[in-house]
């Protein structure tokens, strides 16, 4: 590792190891943020561009260093700024922490990986090269992934910093929509497991894959 990449890797874990010492996680539950709505909703009152740069800050942070926490800030989109605002805002803050998340993971393991794994890389590398856009945007569409380990993941591989982004922004768009929405009515929400039904799910897997598939199919049809 070079020394510009150990001193962001000690930045990094800094900024997680003070996440968690301090107890800032406890923020970013549910139970706290509807105990807190009431001064939330007086704050955004009296400050809306900026209650709306420091909600959008804080989303990008926690999604950029991987923190837990951002499905309760996505309905606190819906809560605070309603379902179109509150949409628009968390769609571009996870989008451009992902995107963060994305080259730190590139500018500080890439190299190592490559340079272990590089056949295998090569190969991932050489897929994602094909079908690179329309893979992502399927696993963006499927909530059964963990969107911080598509983030890491992704660095790893050689798909354009530009792509990763746009196809980010369109895969989340739909669960981002669903948990916003669900958000604008926090009051009948107990707990996070139970936003998703499973038809839900489903429906979201099913639209994941048809990229893919139809990909297939084109390529395979007689020409």
């Amino acid at each position: 590792m070079t020394g510009l990449q150990i001193r962001l890797l000690a930045i990094i874990a800094l900024a997680i190891g003070a996440f968690f010492l301090f107890d800032l996680d406890q923020w970013l539950t549910l139970e706290r943020f509807k105990t807190e709505y009431a001064r939330l909703i007086g704050y955004r009152d009296a400050h809306p561009v900026l209650a709306t740069l420091a909600f959008a800050g804080i989303y990008i942070a926690v999604t950029g260093l991987s923190l837990p926490g951002a499905t309760v800030l996505t309905l606190a989109g819906g809560a605070l700024f309603g379902l179109v605002w509150g949409t628009l805002i968390v769609s571009f803050a996870s989008s451009i922490g992902a995107t963060l998340a994305f080259l730190t993971a590139r500018f500080l393991f890439r190299d190592a990986v490559k340079s272990r794994f590089g056949d295998r890389l090569a190969a991932i590398d050489a897929g994602l090269a094909k079908d690179g856009p329309y893979y992502l945007f399927s696993l963006r569409l499927v909530p059964l992934f963990p969107f911080f380990v598509i983030n890491l993941a992704m660095g790893l591989t050689e798909i354009r910093t530009f792509t990763f982004y746009w196809v980010s922004q369109l895969g989340m768009l739909a669960g981002t929509i669903v948990y916003v929405n669900a958000g604008t009515q926090l009051a009948r929400i107990d707990s996070l497991s139970g936003i998703l039904s499973p038809p839900l799910v489903g429906a979201f897997v099913l639209l994941g894959l048809f990229p893919l598939a139809a990909r297939k199919f084109v390529e395979t049809f007689p020409r």
